[in-house]
């Protein structure tokens, strides 16, 4: 038998320590919730994206009552996608409001997002950076990969 361990390095910010490129797309992704759908769950998440080109963009949790919606992370990467084909993703910050309050702790994606999101990392042949913002606290990851381990990558 032989054993791998996974080791994830998670840097963890308040706020007020990140640089302003960090803040602008935290503040981004929290605005992002504001145009989330969440009747059901009332979960709002918001992500902002920022590609190699500059060009930023935000995505929200859409749900419809069929259980058929799309998470913030993805409605990002997919526009981006769609209206930037080709143009690498250089860093994406998700956040969480329910309640009345963003989350405390920050949220990370689901598995269908990590997939997603690490794909577009396999493309472009570079890490897609990670802030996953709660109310203060910020975790920062180097890549997509940090998140899922065990993908499915080769495609």
């Amino acid at each position: 038998m032989t054993e791998k361990n996974f080791v994830t390095k998670i840097q963890i910010y308040s706020y007020s320590e990140l640089n302003d490129e960090d803040k602008k797309l935290v503040d981004l992704a929290r605005e992002a919730t504001k145009a989330s759908y969440a009747p059901y769950s009332n979960f709002h998440v918001g992500a902002a994206l920022i590609l190699n080109n500059g060009v930023i963009i935000k995505g929200a949790n859409q749900e419809n009552a069929a259980f058929a919606g799309i998470c913030g992370e993805r409605s990002a990467c997919y526009n981006a996608g769609a209206n930037y084909p080709g143009e690498p993703i250089k860093k994406i910050a998700i956040t969480a409001f329910t309640r009345n309050s963003f989350v405390e702790t920050p949220t990370a994606p689901c598995g269908m997002c990590r997939q997603a999101l690490l794909e577009f990392e396999t493309q472009a042949g570079q890490p897609i950076e990670v802030l996953l913002a709660g109310k203060d606290k910020i975790y920062k990851l180097d890549s997509i990969k940090s998140l899922l381990p065990l993908a499915f990558s080769e495609f």
